[in-house]
């Protein structure tokens, strides 16, 4: 049997909530990295209750093995692998490894 939907209102309140909490995060990043990570992982729940989908910008922003908001030069790693033509970004965290196309 399927599931109902839930109505539009909440999911609209869903995704302003989720807006907000990535923005919280990058905020608090400097001062205090656990709870810009925590900000993250609420952000990441609400999205799994009201089955939203994060944007390809959203996604990109933080580790989905440890949940850390990743910055270049501060908690990951970004490097170019021009033989294969893909960005390779490393969290610092827990070393988890990110490949994306770049052609």
């Amino acid at each position: 049997m399927r599931r109902s939907q839930k109505p539009e209102w909440q999911t609209k309140i869903a995704k302003e909530r989720i807006e907000i909490l990535f923005s919280l995060a990058e905020k608090e990043f400097k001062g205090h990295p656990e709870r810009s990570r925590r900000y993250v992982e609420l952000a990441k729940k609400i999205g799994l209750r009201y089955n939203i989908r994060l944007s390809k910008g959203e996604k990109d922003k933080f580790c989905k093995n440890c949940d850390t908001l990743l910055k270049p030069g501060a908690t990951s790693q970004v490097r170019l692998d021009k033989s294969t033509k893909t960005i390779k970004v490393t969290c610092l965290n827990c070393k988890k490894v990110y490949r994306r196309p770049y052609k």
